[in-house]
Order: C-alpha cells, then structure tokens, then sequence
C-alpha cells in the first residue's frame, strides 16, 4: 500500500505564477536594497515599503512552492492577500496624496513601474489558492492497521 504525498504537484499555472513570484521577489529586493544603500534619507516611508513588498513576495514565493502542507498553505493565504492589500492600499494613496511617495515604491500606482504585475500578481495567487487545497496525507500503514 503506497502512501500519498501531502504536496500535490505543482504544474502549469502554479509553476508560472511561482517563477513571476520569485522574479518580483528578487526585483523588488534588488530595487529596495539600492534604493536603501544609496537614498535612504531621500525617502525613507517609500524605501521601507519596497523592502516590505520584497518580503513579502519571498516569503509568498516559498509558501507557494510548499503550499501543498497545511501550514505553507495559510503563510500563502495571509502573503498574498496582505500583497493584494499592499498594492491596493500605496497604489490608492500614490494617487490621492503623490507627495507622500516623492520616489516610486514597488506598489505605487498599482505596480505601473512593473507593468501592473503586482496588481494582478495577487488575484491570480488568490485563485490558484482557492482551487488548490493541500491533500490530505493517507495514514501510513502501519498507522492504519494500528487504528483498525
């Protein structure tokens, strides 16, 4: 009797949607990590923010990648949906009150610097996760003749 993973496998959509995820994780730290070294004082609420989205995108990138574990599967949930409130949120105010972001910040003006990839980013995520659930994992066997 074969045992089943608990990690379902990850093709198609999910692959794609993890490889966008890593790319803005390493493009929003190399952005906010320069950003920090070289101006920090110039702007520090817009600097600080981008370090935060690149945060958040590694560790939406990792539990993506282990989503198929329970507790991956709720650091996935509360990543992205913080994401989706992130980039509404900065990208509402970048709009209403711009002097509050003099120098642009990975989520200003809903990710138009990234091509609006981090406004859409999070809705797809969303979706993947709500058709996606983790497998339960079978008994071991031993486990289940123990039980019977």
């Amino acid at each position: 009797m074969s045992t089943t993973s608990a990690r379902p496998r990850m093709t198609g959509i999910g692959r794609v949607l993890v490889i966008v995820y890593a790319i803005m994780a390493l493009g929003a730290t190399g952005r906010s990590f320069v950003q920090i070294v070289e101006r920090f004082d110039e702007a520090p609420v817009a600097y600080t923010l981008s370090a935060l989205s690149a945060v958040v995108y590694i560790v939406a990138t990792l539990a993506l990648v282990f989503a198929g574990r329970r507790g991956w599967y709720a650091v996935a949930w509360v990543a992205i949906v913080f994401e989706l409130v992130g980039v509404l949120v900065i990208g509402t105010l970048s709009l209403v009150i711009p002097e509050l972001f003099a120098h642009p910040t990975v989520w200003s003006w809903f990710g138009m610097g990234y091509l609006f990839v981090p406004l859409v980013l999070p809705f797809l995520g969303i979706w993947w996760l709500a058709t996606h659930h983790p497998v339960a994992e079978a008994p071991a066997p031993a486990a289940a003749a123990a039980l019977s």
